[in-house]
């Protein structure tokens, strides 16, 4: 037989009707801390990874990747105007991985009802902006309809906005804006959204950036800032400093210069607190491969103790430790594959029950998402898998070495 040690192994195992006994419950028990070490794994790093995206797809959907603007470094939404021309959209385009480039106005104001008021931010966008992002979260009426040809009135404002002031679509509302004199606008609103992110839904609303241009006396080539979309978020710092590289030095026809900053480091609050996560997670990993290993390394003393007759016995026939040693090894490595089975079963079920029913609810105002996010990653579930199998193997090396404590004369004639 090519290798009688994995028969042995797969004898001792599978072969129910050679077992003296019913499984001990340690051996249970073991097994049961394996899957359920690889079933929290399995929840924490989707639930890590489903969070992260959420409030990273959101503070992108407010502020893009990139976001170019003057370099008076001015964090305000007032900020001093740059030029978008068509060549400049084209030197943009052309830079590898940006994927698009919209001109954005910013103007504070105030909403005034009968009987409220509130501070609010205009965003205005232009005739070909994507609005992907806040059709996804889009609950009530509408997008606005902003054309070439004409400045639309139609505004998208929030929920959080709307609930305050009683407002609904195709409401009027007006706003007013503090200069040289109060300005005032009538707006109508065409839809309402909401992101569960309130450090945006309570303040901005979404319209033609044509009413903040003619607001602040800009040109119809001048705007608060430009925001490029990139196709790999990883990527979005590196290609902020080749554009500031390439842009420092070619002012725009008003003098202004061009300031390149990627989402990263204008929120720096926000991402340096997802990135805590990252650390959280490794901690729950290390501490459940840790669980798993341990309760199978008492598993593989209880089997090798249980079994201290038939290594006497193999030993007597000329086995040698190592050869032993190895038929115990696949024993463990199949325990550990059972539980692993059930761990899988049990943390994919878990995400998928939370990912389609919510039963897990948060306090958006806390956590910025009104559940518990879940993203499956086949990458990451396999390599949570190959990891668990290889820490909970590693660990079972060192108890291994107890078969050579065992002596054929004392264990036989003990049995």
């Amino acid at each position: 037989m090519n290798n009688w040690k994995l028969y042995i192994a797969n004898r001792i195992h599978f072969d129910k009707h050679n077992r003296k006994k019913a499984t001990p419950p340690a051996i249970r028990v073991a097994v049961a801390g394996v899957a359920l070490g690889l079933a929290v794994m399995i929840l924490s790093v989707a639930i890590v990874i489903g969070f992260k995206h959420e409030i990273r797809d959101k503070v992108v959907g407010f502020g893009s990747h990139i976001q170019i603007t003057s370099f008076d470094n001015n964090q305000t939404y007032e900020k001093q105007p740059i030029q978008f021309t068509d060549s400049l959209y084209k030197v943009l385009m052309a830079h590898e991985g940006v994927t698009a480039a919209d001109p954005i106005g910013t103007k504070l104001g105030m909403i005034k009802t009968d009987t409220d008021f509130m501070g609010m931010v205009l965003k205005g966008v232009s005739p070909g902006y994507d609005w992907s992002f806040f059709k996804k979260y889009l609950v009530d009426g509408a997008l606005p309809e902003i054309a070439d040809t004409t400045i639309s009135n139609e505004v998208l404002i929030s929920r959080t906005i709307a609930d305050k002031l009683g407002l609904h679509v195709h409401d009027k509302i007006y706003c007013y804006f503090v200069q040289d004199q109060v300005r005032a606008r009538r707006f109508t609103i065409a839809g309402i959204y909401q992101t569960d992110f309130s450090d945006y839904d309570k303040l901005l609303i979404i319209g033609d950036v044509r009413h903040v241009q003619k607001l602040n006396n800009w040109h119809s080539d001048q705007y608060s800032e430009i925001e490029l979309l990139v196709d790999d978020f990883d990527k979005a710092d590196d290609i902020a400093y080749e554009l500031y590289i390439n842009l420092i030095d070619h002012p725009d026809y008003y003098g202004t210069y061009y300031y390149p900053q990627s989402i990263r480091t204008l929120n720096p609050i926000f991402f340096g607190w997802l990135d805590l996560l990252d650390m959280n997670v490794w901690i729950i990993l290390i501490l459940m491969a840790a669980v798993s290993g341990f309760t199978m390394i008492s598993g593989l003393l209880i089997i090798i103790l249980e079994r201290a007759n038939m290594i006497g016995i193999l030993k007597a026939l000329g086995a040698n430790n190592t050869s032993i040693r190895e038929i115990f090894l696949y024993v463990s490595t199949f325990l550990v594959g059972k539980g692993m089975i059930w761990g899988n079963v049990i943390g994919l079920s878990l995400c998928l029950i939370q990912k389609h029913f919510h039963i897990i609810s948060l306090n958006p105002e806390a956590y910025y998402v009104p559940n518990v996010p879940i993203e499956l990653n086949f990458w990451y579930i396999l390599w949570l898998n190959l990891g668990c199998m290889a820490v909970s193997v590693l660990m079972l090396i060192a108890p291994s070495y107890l078969v050579a404590l065992i002596r054929p004369a004392k264990s036989i004639k003990f049995e």
